[in-house]
This record gives C-alpha cells, structure tokens and sequence, in this order.
C-alpha cells in the first residue's frame, strides 16, 4: 500500500515540478529537519526509502521530522488540512545548514480539490444566459423600429392599444405594441396577458385561454402619460396560430378600472 501511494504522490509531484520550480530541502541521517506548515499536516510522503518524514498521524500537529541516508535525489509531497498542496526537493548533503524551515501559505503550489472547477459551469452558464439576453435585446430594438401597416386596433375611453408586427425569427416570435394615451387620465399598466384562444367562441372563458409564456420584455413602461404614447416589444416562445384561433392580448390598469382587449388573427 505504501509503495502505491508512493508512486502516486510522486508522479503528482513531477507533475507539478514540471509546472513551478521547487525549493530543496538538504537532510543528513545525523540531525532531525523541522518544517512547520501554516496549517497542521494530514499527510506527507518522501518519493523514496531513504528519505523519510514522519508527523503525528493521531493528533493533528503543524510540524514534521525529515531524516534521510545516503543516496540520490527525490522529493517530498505534503498536504495540509485545508487541501494545501507543498512539495519540495529532497538532497542528502553530510554538513547541512538550516536545520527549521518555517513554511508560509504562499509556499505552497496548489490545492488538492481545485475550487476554480464548479463554478466554471455555473459561470459558462450565466454567460449564455447572457449572450442570449443580449441578442433578444437587440432585436427587439430591430423589430421595434420597423414601420408597418397595424395588425389590430382597439380603442377605449381614450386608450388606443395597437399591435403593429409580429415578426417571427429562430425560436421567438416579437409582438410590437403601442399605446396611446389621450383620456385626460395617466394610464398606469398593472399586467398584460397574451393568449390564444379559439375565434369561433363569442364568449372566452378561462378554460378556452391558453396563457403564453412571455420570454422577455424590451421597453414595457410602468406608466403612459396622458397625451404620450410608449412602444414596447415581448417576445414569446415560437407559435403558430391554428385556423381556429385568434391571439388575444388583455391589457388592465393598475389604480383603476379600465382594461383593454384585443385579438387578432394575425
């Protein structure tokens, strides 16, 4: 089991001496070489026999011992209790100098479980959330600005609620509405519905409406001042109306009672 461990802790340890240069540690069979780490050790491993390091297995301490025989050249892997990965090169040398070696966090060269990796999923995910909220944006901004003969008007107590185009690209499909407001009164909008619904019923209750999803919104106001108008676009998943069915769009005032309705079979 030792002999496997060591094996993989070495080759992780060339690893990663092909990627930073290591410091060497220089260790006798005459005197002890202290390392303390910034925090205590879970595990430490020198590459071969002849160098060994040993700490407290049972109790978590933040030293360990090197001893070393004569011999060639290899290294030691260290992992401390917060996934810090140290690593060095181990040389026998008769007359060694520095005998402590107190080790601080920066010394070391990398952590055992990258934390980088999860959120590199979450954060690609986010930019294409991104990218795509961006594309809607801008061709809504397109579509909005294209002139066009009015698909369907209703007007109320001042209120004019037209839907101007409706353009059809990729996966969405862009409504293009504009109201218009001359009733003396600011129209404040509380929510606005888009439906299908079948044309040939007089009468739409609830369970003949099948409500649309509504993907995004470019330029919906809050509020339309009296004698103001405001275009605005939303942009709904793909659909193709049947030969029995109309679109129909509910717009309803937020401090009041006025709503509008209107259909249109596109």
């Amino acid at each position: 089991m030792r002999s496997f461990a060591t094996y993989i802790l070495v080759l992780t340890s060339m690893s990663i001496c092909a990627q930073k240069s290591l410091d060497t540690i220089y260790v006798n069979d005459k005197m002890n070489v202290s390392l303390f780490f910034p925090s205590p050790i879970r595990q430490g491993i020198a590459g071969a026999d002849h160098f060994v390091f040993t700490y407290n297995r049972d109790k978590e301490q933040y030293f360990g011992l090197l001893q070393a025989r004569p011999g060639t050249e290899s290294n030691l892997l260290a992992v401390t209790n917060d996934g810090q990965v140290y690593s060095y090169i181990l040389k026998y040398q008769d007359t060694i100098a520095k005998l402590n070696y107190f080790i601080s966090k920066k010394k070391s060269i990398g952590q055992e479980k990258p934390v980088s990796e999860i959120p590199k999923i979450e954060n690609d995910t986010i930019a294409k959330k991104k990218v795509k909220t961006l594309y809607l944006k801008r061709f809504s901004e397109h579509v909005s600005n294209t002139k066009g003969v009015p698909l369907a008007t209703r007007r109320k107590k001042g209120i004019r609620f037209r839907l101007l185009n409706v353009t059809y690209n990729k996966n969405e499909v862009y409504l293009v509405m504009e109201i218009k407001n001359k009733s003396g009164i600011d129209f404040e909008m509380d929510y606005l519905n888009i439906s299908i619904i079948n044309k040939n019923n007089k009468r739409a209750s609830s369970s003949q409406q099948l409500r649309q999803e509504i993907i995004y919104e470019h330029g919906v106001p809050q509020r339309i001042l009296n004698n103001s108008s405001k275009r605005f676009v939303y942009v709904l998943p793909k659909f193709v109306l049947g030969d029995d069915e109309k679109l129909l769009i509910k717009v309803k005032e937020l401090k009041g009672s006025r709503s509008i309705t209107l259909k249109s079979n596109l």
